[in-house]
């Protein structure tokens, strides 16, 4: 069968009728969408990347303006993996293997796997021999895996930037065994500076770029480099100190909220449930700022955090608290304490409250 791609259009009616059917829970309707689709003649890369990505783009802005709920947007990306997995199966769309081998893997505790997933369909499309080991691979069983099968290139994917460290161990740990890593996802930046920062051996932003990139091959890496030679300043175990101490971070920061923040003592079990992750997600991030040097990488999930909470009609000025007595806790730490400075420009920025609140962070 001849395959096409759609102009523009034609691609916003298929977008708009996927959109449809995940928001209305509808796997059958999904999956109609895209295998009629692909009956018509589109071209499978182009529905995967140009109907399916944008539809659960769309699904993550909609969740973040508070449009969507968490269960929603659960559903909508569960809809949408079952969709790819049958996409796969299509008959027109079987490729033989006829190029080198590639592993795709999520680092370690990252568990938004469509863009690794993604990408290992396209490849697959492309000819490749793809190992696609899905969400959350520990390092050593990434290492395990390379060590028993081989592979030309690992593709590695985080969108969390809190993932980084782990990141950055599983970088080096497939440089060491000679295999070169492309690095992709959100959370090695929107340019890529992070992977670079961690020694990346490539980055790309997108799958259609990472697969060109591949194709043109990435050299195999010299032997020897350390983590700790990307990420000099790491030596003032600052990063080190917050980690460990994040438990108690956690603690001290509830345990002076409610004076801090009156409207917390009304708080329901469930919301001081909420607030104790959001305050740990705070901590997380800060701690990844600091492990890579980077002051964005806070200041920009402040912004962020302060946008989600303000669209659930709760202050992002709540949030300055959590800052007040993080720094009062870690007033010997220089770079924290820039950092927490920076981080409170970023909320002033806010619009104060017009009056009292009772809504929680989470």
């Amino acid at each position: 069968m001849s395959t096409h791609t759609l102009a523009a259009p034609g691609m916003r009616g298929l977008q708009d009728r996927l959109w449809s059917a995940v928001t209305d829970r509808d796997e059958h309707a999904a999956a109609s969408v895209v295998l009629t689709a692909l009956d018509d003649g589109v071209d499978a890369e182009s529905v995967l990347l140009d109907v399916i990505a944008p539809v659960q783009a769309r699904v993550g802005t909609e969740w973040a303006a508070n449009r969507l709920s968490v269960a929603q947007e659960h559903a909508a990306s569960a809809i949408a993996e079952r969709v790819i997995a049958a996409l796969a199966h299509h008959p027109v769309v079987r490729t033989a293997p006829r190029l080198g081998r590639v592993t795709v893997a999520c680092v370690d505790q990252e568990w938004h796997v469509l863009p690794a997933r993604l990408l290992a369909e396209v490849l697959t499309l492309r000819g490749w021999r793809v190992d696609f080991l899905g969400a959350q691979v520990p390092t050593p069983h990434l290492i395990g895996h390379l060590h028993s099968n081989g592979a030309d290139v690992v593709a590695l994917s985080s969108s969390i930037p809190t993932r980084l460290p782990t990141a950055h161990a599983a970088i080096t740990a497939c440089q060491a065994v000679g295999v070169p890593v492309l690095a992709g996802g959100a959370a090695f930046g929107p340019d890529g500076r992070h992977a670079r920062r961690l020694g990346a051996d490539a980055w790309e932003p997108d799958a259609r770029s990472a697969a060109r990139r591949i194709a043109d091959g990435i050299a195999v890496p010299a032997a020897g480099r350390q983590q700790i030679d990307d990420l000099p300043h790491l030596g003032d175990q600052e990063y080190t100190l917050v980690v460990r101490s994040r438990p108690q971070l956690v603690r001290e920061v509830l345990a002076q909220l409610e004076t801090r923040f009156p409207a917390s003592a009304a708080y329901t079990e469930e919301q001081r449930e909420h607030t104790a992750q959001d305050v740990a997600h705070v901590v997380d991030h800060l701690g990844v700022a600091l492990y890579m040097g980077d002051d964005e990488l806070f200041t920009d999930f402040l912004a962020w955090t302060g946008g989600i909470l303000e669209a659930r009609r709760v202050p992002a000025a709540s949030l300055r608290p959590v800052l007040d007595v993080l720094g009062a806790e870690l007033k010997d730490f220089p770079r924290t304490t820039r950092l927490l400075g920076r981080a409170r420009t970023v909320l002033d920025a806010f619009p104060a409250p017009a009056g009292p609140t009772t809504g929680a962070f989470g």
